[in-house]
């Protein structure tokens, strides 16, 4: 989820100190937005599944999510820097998060839930473009408060949507997430009208097209990018992916997996919010990766072991404590050495290369998963994680800690 926050120092041409209702509603605007996109992620591999669909078709729906990211964040990341605009790809993002929810609910077919998981990736490509126009609320100085602002908004908003699906499914059907989730984004939507566009500061030149292949070539830029892929894969495979599967399959029930994602993401909040800093100044960047990815290796081997609902959450713990150190890290290197006028298009290139790890990983686990059973999946995930640690070791042996 991780995984989704990006740093830009465009400013508005008027005081980011008179921003502050602008903030909240944006805030606002933001905790809605990701609301209707998570409210049914914990019951979405189940959901494919009862539409009669085979482990192979459940890894085909939640892999597509991530291949819209692949061809549409980079060109709105490049979009919003050439045009020098943000609204429009803002709106862009709630539109399609409302129309994915409603898709879900137009027919009870895997086709359909197809569709609509392909359209949901196309709100998620909008994301870049929040966290630009949020910074812009912000002196360049205070980027990293904007964006810790957003990481809290994100992780509240992912953990109270997912709480409550389980439930909602349990007392009132598979489509009542769909049709709350869809609501809050036409709520969002309209909400978001009230805010007017950010004036930009004016530069001699849009970003060129010469200058996207300097961006792309940033070696440090490409190499956060294969450890996101990874990252991204071990994540979607599962907490977003299979481990709902596993969990209904031990003996819960719909409305328990509510505590499941809470064992997730409270600690992935922490370690995220407060967890890659400290480990940072203890171990070191490199260090601190490879604590992460090898932790998560060991939690995501663990998990078709774990006979009880309780033991599964345990592991649902570490996996996301450990997952919470990779992700901001990864996340602050990717712009580190790049321009700021540059950050959008590196954030395209970046979310769009991790979007490789949300579409193959889950694809390729299901089609494991269709032949050696929801363990085969959660192997493919520890080897993922395990391959991190390793090119950590060798890739960041020369980063200023």
């Amino acid at each position: 989820m991780a995984a989704e926050q990006q740093v830009d120092s465009v400013k508005a041409a008027d005081s980011p100190q008179g921003f502050g209702s602008s903030r909240f509603f944006f805030l606002v605007i933001v905790f809605m937005f990701w609301f209707s996109s998570y409210i049914y992620v914990p019951v979405l591999s189940p959901y494919v599944e009862h539409l009669g669909a085979s482990y192979f078709m459940v890894g085909v729906v939640l892999g597509v999510y991530g291949l819209m990211q692949i061809l549409f964040r980079l060109p709105i990341g490049i979009g919003s820097d050439y045009l020098n605009r943000r609204w429009p790809f803002i709106y862009l993002g709630l539109i399609a998060s409302g129309a994915s929810c409603f898709l879900f609910m137009w027919g009870a077919q895997p086709g359909w839930a197809l569709a609509a998981r392909a359209v949901s990736g196309i709100a998620a490509s909008a994301w870049v473009v929040y966290t630009v126009m949020f910074a812009g609320y912000f002196p360049k100085e205070e980027a990293g408060r904007a964006m810790g602002m957003l990481q809290f908004t994100t992780v509240i908003a992912q953990l109270t949507s997912m709480m409550i699906s389980g439930y909602m499914v349990e007392h009132w059907g598979w489509n009542t997430p769909f049709l709350m989730g869809g609501i809050v984004a036409i709520a969002a939507l309209l909400l978001a009208l009230r805010l007017p566009e950010q004036k930009q500061e004016k530069r001699q030149s849009a970003i060129q097209i010469k200058d996207l292949a300097g961006v792309m070539k940033e070696p440090l830029l490409v190499r956060v990018s294969m450890l996101s892929v990874l990252a991204h894969c071990v994540l979607f495979i599962t907490m977003f992916g299979y481990t709902p599967n596993q969990a209904l399959n031990i003996g819960a029930s719909k409305e328990s997996l509510g505590w499941l994602t809470l064992a997730f993401m409270i600690p992935h909040a922490v370690a995220t919010l407060y967890g890659s800093r400290t480990f940072g100044r203890l171990l070191g960047d490199r260090g601190t990766l490879l604590l992460g990815f090898a932790g998560s290796a060991l939690f995501t081997l663990l998990i078709p072991s774990m006979p009880t609902l309780a033991m599964l959450c345990l592991t649902q713990i570490g996996n996301g404590f450990m997952q919470g150190l990779i992700f901001p890290l990864l996340l602050g290197k990717s712009v580190s050495e790049v321009d700021p006028y540059k950050r959008a298009t590196a954030m395209g290139f970046y979310q769009a290369v991790y979007a490789v790890g949300m579409s193959a990983g889950p694809f390729v686990a299901g089609w494991m998963s269709a032949h050696y059973g929801l363990t085969g999946g959660f192997w493919l995930g520890g080897i993922a994680a395990a391959l991190a640690a390793v090119l950590s070791w060798i890739w960041m042996k020369d980063a200023k800690q």
